[in-house]
Parts: C-alpha cells; structure tokens; sequence
C-alpha cells in the first residue's frame, strides 16, 4: 500500500480509502452486515487506513455497521471521516447534536476527519449564516473532530469560495478521467493543494460506470494498449496520476474488486502514467461522452422519489441501452424491474414534475428532462406488455404446481405398485 500525507497536519494516509456508501446485497434484500465487516477488516489487514460514511448513506446503517466493524481493535488501525449533512441543520445547536449523536453512533471519542457534506452554494450561504465555522473552531478545540474539511458538488467560483472561507484541513471532490471540467474539475483540485488542503477524490469509477461492463468501442480501446489493465486500473491509476490527490475513496463491495484496488494501491505512484497512456484515456473518454446519455452516477441523493420512480435505476438502464446497442436486454430488464413486473412500478413515466429530485443532484441533471426522454424511449408498449407477462407467469406458476402435484401423485402410485 502507497501512502500519501496531509499537507497541514502531515498525518499519513493511505491512498485507497474505503468508501461505505455501497455495501454489499443480502440476496433477499438488505445489508449483508457479516459480510460488510468482514470487508472492511480485510482491508484494513492490507495496509487501508481511510474509511469514509456519513449519515444519509444507507439510510443512517452505514455508521452503525462501521462502528461493528472498528470493534476489536480496528478503530485504532484507522481514519474515520463521516459528515454533518447540511439539510438536518436548522439552528446552530443542531450541528452539535448531530456530532454527539455520531460519536455515540460509532462508538468513539472522537471524528478524525470531519466533513460539511456536499456542499454548492445555497447550502454553503445557510451554513455560514447558522454559524458553521465557529462550530467547527469549537468542535476541534475540545477533541470532538480532529480535522476539518468539505465535500463539494457545486461549480468551481463556489469551491474557490469556500477553500478561502475557513481554514480547512482537506476537502472531498468527485474526480475522474469523464469530470476532469465538471465540479470542481482540475481547476479545483490544482486550487486546493496550492492552499495545502488534502484532497480526497470521490467517484473515480464514476459510480462504477468506468467498470465492469464495458461499451464495445470503449474495451477495443483499452484491448489495444500493450499495457494490461482492467477498465477500473486505468480509471484508478488516472486519478492516483496527480500528486495533488491524497486519498481516492472506492464503494468496494466485492471481494475480487477489493484485492484488485489493494494491488494497484500499491504500485500507483504520481505521474506514472505515460504520453501513450494519457492518449488512449482520452480516446476512451470522447467515446463515453459520445455514447453516454445522462451522467448520473447512481449516489441515490434524489431518492426516495415522492411519485415513486427509481430516478438511478431508470437512468442507468437508459444508458445501458445507448451504451451496449447489441444487447437488448436493457429495456427488458427496465419493463421487469421498474415495470411493476417483478416488483412495485417505479418507472420514469411516473414522474410528476415536481423538481425535488433537481435541487439535491450533486450533477446537476435536468432530471425531469431526462426521465422525460427515458419514459418516450424505454416504455414504449409496456402498460401493455406487463399485464401480459405477469398473465403468463401466472398460468406458468399455475401448471408448475400442477406438474408437481401430479408428479407426486405418479410417485405414490408407482410406490404402491412395487
């Protein structure tokens, strides 16, 4: 494992931090706790000294299963960095009640690295009104958090603003080869480090959009380096590049996904990467932005949906379906699980308009716009289609237990007869 160090305080981190915003499935649904923990000490076991939640991430879980996981001597392995959400303040005592509540929460003493969780302007203005900064003065003064710092999803005037507005210790900003100009961008992250903050990088896969399945035109690209690597390496190693970068967080919830990182975490030295290198990350991003339709990265900030629709859900099969023309199963899977074929309908054509969704979207997505485009183009017949199928699968549920009764039934008799 490489390790980078905070340039105020000069504490040393690991480069890969572990991100709990993505825990792993139950097959059934839910959280498979036992296998989260395991995870993440496994982790820690190879040299990961960063772990990043906050509240909002599971629905408030996340928190209190990382407070299992740092039991038996973990929570002295590691970093802790969570965050004060902006939204639950409503008067300055409130920014105190919640750090309490989180430190009960995950059974320590003390924050490591505290974070005003994405920030952009109008939350930025509220917080500084509530007085945010005397809080944070007060909170370190008195051992409650070690380190102060931001997360970020507005435009780059607004970072520049707030980097100058406090003296923060580090600051947390979505960066990849696809967002090199959005956010914060480039600009951001050179902007930071001049000011000597840490800068730890959310989204480097870009919600796991730059892995696993891979657009044709994009693996032909990465197929003809003379380089090896899989689709997430380079992404990785694209961000691990810049020296400015101290801590890129992973949603790692695969086991396989884990080794990967840990390896490439420890070979990832800054400006590695060659000319030919940064040439064909560049030819695989104008593909992307060519074939990509909604940039959303599935963070879940708009959910739950007041009409109900599945807003990530929906987008990410809209892209599948532009991103892998030859396969047609994008809007087979969008009728089955958004449908209401195989669970309760949450398609796009739900959507009411009412905007909700827009004013917490760290990527600033048209989002009524989009599912407006998602809805003419993926629900074409299936207010038709569905009642049909779930017909079918009815008359199958009907005759498969048919078969078995009279399945049982020929056994009996056979049994008889012996």
């Amino acid at each position: 494992m490489l390790y980078r160090n905070v340039p105020k305080t000069g504490d040393t981190l690991s480069i890969l931090g572990f991100g709990y915003m993505r825990l792993p499935a139950k097959k059934g649904g839910g959280i498979d706790e036992e296998r989260a923990i395991a995870q993440l000490r496994y982790a820690i076991d190879h040299g990961v000294n960063y772990v990043d939640t906050a509240p909002a991430y599971h629905f408030g879980k996340s928190e209190k299963i990382l407070a299992q996981a740092l039991a038996d001597g973990y929570r002295e392995k590691v970093h802790i960095a969570t965050k004060l959400p902006p939204w639950s303040v409503q008067v300055h005592e409130d920014m105190d009640h919640i750090l309490q509540s989180q430190l009960l929460t995950l059974h320590t003493d003390h924050i490591d690295f505290y974070l005003l969780h994405s920030l952009a302007h109008e939350n930025w203005e509220k917080m500084k009104r509530l007085g945010v900064r005397a809080f944070l003065d007060a909170a370190k003064k008195d051992g409650r958090i070690t380190h102060a710092g931001f997360s970020f999803h507005g435009d780059i005037a607004t970072f520049k603003e707030i980097v100058d507005a406090y003296d923060w210790d580090f600051c947390q900003i979505q960066y990849n080869y696809l967002d090199e100009q959005c956010q914060a961008g480039t600009g951001g992250l050179k902007y930071a480090a001049e000011k000597r903050l840490a800068v730890m990088i959310m989204e480097p896969l870009r919600g796991g959009n730059l892995a696993g399945k891979i657009p044709d035109e994009v693996q032909k690209i990465w197929d003809a380096s003379p380089v090896k690597r899989s689709p997430a390496e380079w992404a990785l190693r694209f961000v691990w590049d810049h020296p400015e970068v101290t801590v890129v967080l992973s949603g790692m919830n695969d086991e396989v996904h884990i080794d990967e990182n840990i390896r490439v975490a420890g070979e990832a030295h800054p400006n590695a990467l060659t000319p030919a290198d940064h040439e064909r990350i560049q030819q695989v991003k104008e593909t992307y932005q060519r074939l990509m339709k909604v940039g959303c990265t599935g963070c879940n900030y708009c959910m739950p949906c007041p009409a109900g629709v599945d807003i990530p859900g929906c987008f990410a099969l809209y892209n599948a379906h532009h991103l892998f023309p030859h396969d047609r199963s994008a809007k087979f899977h969008y009728i089955g699980r958004h449908g209401g074929l195989l669970s309760d309908v949450s398609y796009a054509g739900l959507c009411k308009g009412c905007g909700k969704c827009e004013k917490v979207c760290p990527q600033h997505i048209p989002v009524r716009e989009r599912l407006h485009e998602v809805s003419r183009e993926m629900e074409g017949g299936m207010r038709v289609i569905v009642p049909v199928l779930k017909g079918g699968l009815w008359c199958m549920s009907k005759v498969g237990r048919f078969r078995q009764a009279f399945s049982r039934k020929n056994t009996v008799v056979k049994g008889n007869h012996d």
